[in-house]
């Protein structure tokens, strides 16, 4: 009973999980995973890395998007994030990296030495979907339904 409440019901409980927009309740939470163009240890420095995840932070609150946890390394980067329900993860990240080369290259115009084309941002990327339940969970909610909704075939 308590996974179908956890599920069904609407109140207090999914408030604190769950975005509700005006046609839409849920969450969009992804891992992505991203470098810079060429392989180039470009925040490797302490004070550049802080940039760059300055940047990335400004861009994540310019499109509402929740940055959870940013981990800056000198080739790449990880972060999870709390997207909007109308934002594609494609969508997130190209606004992520577009506007952040942007701003890197405002605060730290020596880059553009390296980067004269004003590509920071490899192509190459990663995404996953992260959820607060498991697969399992979410399969014997569906096998559930006819049950749940009292439903007679």
């Amino acid at each position: 009973m308590k996974q179908e409440l956890l599920f069904s019901e609407s109140g207090a409980r999914l408030e604190s999980k769950y975005e509700r927009g005006a046609h839409t309740v849920g969450v969009s939470m992804w891992e992505f995973e991203w470098k810079p163009k060429y392989g180039y240890a470009m925040m490797q420095n302490p004070e550049k890395r802080a940039i760059v995840s300055a940047c990335i932070r400004q861009a994540a609150t310019r499109w509402k998007i929740k940055i959870i946890e940013l981990n800056v390394q000198p080739k790449h980067l990880h972060l999870t994030a709390k997207i909007p329900m109308t934002m594609t993860p494609s969508t997130a990240l190209h606004k992520l990296r577009g506007f952040s080369a942007k701003k890197i290259f405002e605060v730290v115009p020596n880059f553009r030495k390296r980067y004269p084309r004003g590509h920071f941002w490899s192509r190459g990327k990663f995404a996953a979907s992260l959820g607060f339940i498991s697969v399992e969970m979410a399969n014997e909610y569906v096998r559930n339904q006819d049950k749940h909704h009292e439903t007679v075939w």
